[in-house]
């Protein structure tokens, strides 16, 4: 064992001198009770060794030792924050850089060994234990276990097992105790050095590979005892899957790995690899494994000897076909093209056929019933796709095409052949295998050149749009054509295509436009989302100012009174902020006319979308397939359009912009004299006249921009924009707005001005009927301006209470503040409370301040 080992006479003597100095005055003592690490470190000396260094390094062996029996890879885990976890760790790293002293004086020495000994001998819970954990952690004690194993093989050759293999592992039993091993763990280690062993001498020993399957049944047995230990599961998991791992990777290449002089290998790797996936499914129930086979709870599952053979087989057939592929295109780089490339591959394809069936099915076979057939299926899917890839890089028919095909369809009738005689003595004849052969079909080439040219054809389509979108600036092309280039571009290109389609000399068949449509619907749904990109109408929308009081006694009035201590209102207030404003030219910004360039351009696509459907549908040349023989009537018109769901994603990218672009103009373009300047400080001083007349001139300009089709959804975006930018002056208009209740007849009159803009801007823009509707929820709340406060403040605490399911309160309590949902009207309790907080009275500045502790204006 020594001579195994490689321990020479000088360490056994060391070793020998050490242990009996450990054993001296301690009879009876247990040898798997001795830390061995730490006993060394006490009894040996400096002086037993040639110099300082090599005392040193021999010292850090065992602190190391020590470091990962106890702290790496504890048996019973540790508290990182642990006194002695953090002790001994110290002391480790001090011995990394100078020798420790390990003297009986030595204080380092008495807090190693007093941290050691406490970790070695605690229990689970923390207290001492009469058992000692100083190397039985997992996985530290199997590499220990599997390095004493590892002696059983002779140093001079290391493929034989030595003859006193028994008294050597008698040995190491002996170790089972203090390393933690029992029968099953051993048995695994011990399988596993067998097959490392027959990896890292190149294969060359198949008997280690028979002796590492004969402890694999072993393995097998202890697997399906109950109550395994954790450590147990986790290094067979480990083992198994490595096992398994290593072997198909040579299965899943075995045209690569074997031949006529190793074939016979495939035998014994093939037990091994379907034996250690049986394991692993059938008697481990491992949570943490890695394969191929799936998961379902917590159980691995591994496909069976059929199903693991399919994919070795399917496997090594694709690498052995790729492997002729890249040969072929190296010997047909700069000759011949790839037609020739793929009529010397189909020849290829058929020789590799012949070798498996001749070397490789009657080995597989006693484990696969059918197993030259899988490999002639995947041959023939692998040519089918490389054919496919060929054919669809071609745009007409060749004499070197009708070549390519006609070696293909040879190969395929060796193939199918190779199925039928393979599957012969199966259970279904081979329907199941043969199903998987597509066949290569003659006939449909020119539908699938046909339809390669539309896919080609779309993709230049498509790259266009790409441009567009990179380049696009949403500038009219001219006054008389406001919509954009790029658009009058993509519809030029889309009509041309539709015309070449049917110039081409083949019959074109309801099948094949359909296509053809589907894909131009495709370009023009995302152009159409291209052109909707414009934000949303909510970033144009203010922030709602916070709830406030309305109060007299504000910082706001003080200010102004100290200034115009003659007046009795803040009308100079108000005259000073809106003068320049209210001299500003109005205007529609650059950005908002784009917007309604984009609108102009859904318009365009929508007249230019309705001709080329008709083209498509009602062009003479299409012949119906037999599948539409009875509906011969679909070209007299009847047909349902191509576009239907464009034209809807217009109509709705349309009211998109639509409502967009109003947002913009009212809130942005508009915002000086609109929601910064409308009824600021006293209303009669700040109403809405300067509004009306910006309102009316951008109303002018934007029939200007707009085509006539797209003049009426704008208008009518702008008055719902209006309407709700003039209710958020009088409900968030911010502390630099107040409201008497004497306010209502003028704010009513003001708005009566703004809906007469929108019933007088133009003919038929807008119906007479929308105005009223869209103005009765603004006209409720307006209402609200002129009731009392009293009444207010008791339909906002009726409302409330009910809204909030509360019901009837107790004396004092107070009403819940009711949310924001910036739908307002006259029954909602947010609108009513927000018409109280601009209420410029006591009684309402009262009720909010008892209900809401809302605080005063500043």
């Amino acid at each position: 064992m020594k001579q195994q080992m490689r321990v020479n006479e000088q360490s056994d003597n060391r070793l020998r001198k050490s242990l009996m100095r450990t054993l001296v005055g301690q009879m009876g003592r247990r040898p798997e009770t001795i830390i061995l690490p730490l006993e060394l470190l006490r009894h040996l000396k400096p002086s037993e060794f040639n110099d300082l260094h090599e005392y040193h390094i021999w010292q850090k062996r065992q602190l190391k030792i020590l470091e990962v029996g106890l702290l790496l890879y504890p048996s019973i885990p540790t508290d990182k924050s642990n006194p002695l976890v953090i002790r001994l760790r110290e002391i480790i790293r001090a011995g990394d850089l100078n020798p420790i002293d390990t003297s009986k004086n030595s204080d380092m020495m008495r807090s190693l060994c007093n941290a050691v000994v406490s970790l070695a001998w605690r229990g689970t819970n923390g207290t001492p234990t009469d058992v000692c954990h100083w190397a039985d952690g997992y996985p530290f004690n199997i590499h220990m276990y599997i390095s004493l194993l590892q002696a059983i093989f002779d140093v001079k050759d290391e493929i034989m097992v030595l003859d006193e293999v028994d008294e050597l592992l008698e040995l190491m039993k002996k170790t089972w105790s203090t390393l933690g091993i029992n029968r099953s763990i051993h048995n695994a280690c011990f399988t596993w050095v067998l097959f490392q062993q027959y990896v890292v001498t190149n294969q060359i020993e198949p008997n280690l590979l028979s002796a590492a399957y004969t402890m694999l049944t072993e393995v097998e047995i202890d697997a399906r005892k109950p109550d395994k230990e954790t450590t147990y599961v986790k290094f067979l998991s480990s083992m198994l899957v490595s096992i398994k791992s290593w072997v198909e990777k040579r299965l899943f290449y075995y045209h690569e790995c074997f031949n006529k002089g190793n074939i016979d290998e495939i035998e014994n790797l093939l037990p091994l690899a379907l034996f250690s996936a049986k394991v692993l499914s059938e008697d481990v129930g491992i949570m943490e494994g890695e394969g191929e086979g799936s998961k379902k709870g917590d159980v691995m599952l591994v496909d069976s000897t059929s199903d693991c053979l399919d994919r070795y087989i399917r496997s090594s057939v694709k690498n052995a076909f790729a492997k002729m592929i890249e040969n072929e295109n190296v010997k047909h780089t700069e000759e011949n093209g790839p037609s020739a490339a793929l009529i010397d591959l189909a020849k290829e394809t058929e020789d590799l056929a012949a070798k498996e069936r001749e070397l490789f099915s009657p080995i597989l076979k006693k484990w696969h019933p059918i197993a030259g057939g899988v490999a002639a299926v995947t041959l023939h899917q692998c040519y089918g796709t490389v054919l496919k890839q060929y054919l669809a890089k071609t745009i007409m028919l060749t004499d070197e095409i009708f070549g390519v095909l006609q070696r293909a369809e040879k190969l395929e009738k060796v193939l199918v052949q190779m199925v039928v005689k393979d599957s012969e003595e199966c259970d279904d004849g081979g329907k199941g295998i043969i199903r998987e052969m597509i066949p290569y079909e003659f006939d449909s080439i020119r539908l699938k050149l046909l339809r390669q040219w539309i896919d080609e054809r779309l993709k230049k389509e498509k790259e266009l749009l790409c441009r567009v979108k990179e380049t696009e600036t949403w500038n009219p092309k001219s006054k008389s054509e406001p919509y954009t280039q790029s658009c009058m571009g993509l519809m030029r290109s889309a009509n041309q295509m539709v015309k070449d389609f049917f110039d081409i000399p083949i019959g074109i068949t309801d099948d094949l436009i359909l296509d053809l449509a589907e894909g131009l619907k495709l370009i023009f749904q995302e152009y159409i989302t291209f052109v909707a990109s414009c934000g949303s109408k909510e970033s144009h929308l203010p922030e709602l100012p916070p709830l406030t009081r309305c109060n007299r006694d504000s910082k706001f009035f003080k200010l102004w009174r100290k200034a115009n201590p003659c007046s009795v209102g803040i009308q100079d207030m108000h005259q000073i902020i809106t003068t320049e404003r209210n001299h500003t030219r109005p205007s529609m910004s650059r950005g908002t006319q784009r917007l309604y360039v984009r609108l102009n351009t859904l318009h365009y696509l929508i007249s230019h979308l309705n001709s080329l459907d008709k083209t498509l549908t009602l062009s003479p040349k299409v012949s119906t397939t037999p599948t539409h023989l009875g509906d011969s009537h679909k070209h007299c018109g009847a047909s349902p359009p191509h576009f239907k769901h464009v034209n809807t994603l217009i109509q709705s990218a349309c009211d998109h912009v639509s409502e967009v672009a109003a947002y913009r103009l009212v809130f942005l373009d508009s915002k000086l004299v609109f929601y910064e300047s409308l009824y600021v400080g006293e209303v009669g001083n700040a109403r809405i006249r300067p509004l009306i007349k910006v309102l009316k001139h951008n109303l002018t300009l934007l029939t200007a921009i707009l085509t006539d089709k797209a003049q009426a959804l704008a208008t009518k975006e702008i008055m719902k924009a209006s309407f709700e930018a003039f209710v958020l002056v009088l409900l968030a208009g911010g502390p630099s707005r107040f409201f008497e209740r004497s306010d209502h007849e003028v704010i009513e009159e003001d708005f009566e001005s703004l809906k007469r803009v929108f019933c007088t801007c133009g003919e038929g823009l807008i119906p007479e009927d929308v105005v009223p509707s869209e103005a009765e929820l603004i006209e409720g709340v307006i209402a609200l301006m002129g009731q009392s406060t009293e009444q207010l403040a008791e339909d906002l605490s009726i409302i409330s209470r009910e809204t909030s399911g509360t019901g009837a309160t107790s004396l004092g309590q107070k009403l819940p503040m009711p949310p924001t949902t910036r739908r307002w009207n006259s029954g909602d309790p947010n609108t009513i409370l927000r018409v109280l907080c601009h209420r410029n009275d006591r009684e309402a500045n009262q009720f909010l301040k008892k209900e809401f502790q809302l605080p005063k204006r500043k």
